[in-house]
């Protein structure tokens, strides 16, 4: 039996599908629709539909954008001679809030992961490569993340550039600012060690 009805419970099932929302987050949020004037409602579901049909991928670094070029690969002031690649536009954002970078990016997304049938011809290597025979590129720095599959990708893809006779470099790995040295995995110590600069 329903105790909400069959509109409400459908709202919660379709928010229950987005990612990291359980069943009672998925309630929380459908009772708030629904308590909110219908024009709130309306601009939520038109801004999701906006998105849906103007976002697409970046036809230089492969970022989802509304404007092709990203503002990123338009921005004239930007040094061409260095592409970070990534896995998710949400590592290119990360990097962006650095205001550290001033290269180009490159997005894959995601990761060379076997077990979840996802291999190099399920993300955007092609176009990578396919970038860096028309592009005067100089580095290429592999920033996938320190797990399994992005260690895989990175080895994969720096693979592929090395014979091109452009440098590739690796991002650093270590103990995180504020971390606490006996909470700190064996690996991500040794990574740290590894990555130590002169002061």
């Amino acid at each position: 039996m329903s105790v909400y009805g069959e509109s409400i419970n459908k709202l919660i099932e379709e928010f229950g599908k987005l990612p990291g929302i359980g069943g009672k987050s998925a309630q929380r949020l459908a009772f708030y629709i629904i308590s909110q004037p219908s024009e709130r409602a309306e601009t939520l579901a038109s801004a999701i539909l906006n998105a849906k049909r103007s976002v697409r991928y970046c036809s230089v670094c492969c970022t989802l954008t509304d404007v092709d070029p990203c503002a990123v690969c338009s921005n004239y002031k930007r040094d061409p001679r260095q592409i970070m690649v990534v896995e998710d536009p949400r590592d290119m954002a990360a990097y962006e809030r650095t205001n550290g970078f001033n290269g180009l990016y490159h997005v894959l997304h995601g990761a060379i992961s076997p077990m979840n049938g996802i291999g190099p011809n399920e993300l955007k290597i092609k176009e990578l490569l396919t970038r860096l025979k028309e592009n005067a590129a100089e580095e290429i720095i592999l920033a996938t993340n320190p797990n399994v599959e992005g260690e895989a990708t990175a080895m994969y893809i720096s693979r592929l550039i090395k014979p091109l006779g452009i440098k590739v470099t690796r991002i650093a790995h270590g103990v995180p600012v504020g971390g606490d040295l006996e909470f700190v995995d064996e690996i991500t110590l040794a990574r740290a060690l590894e990555g130590r600069r002169e002061m």
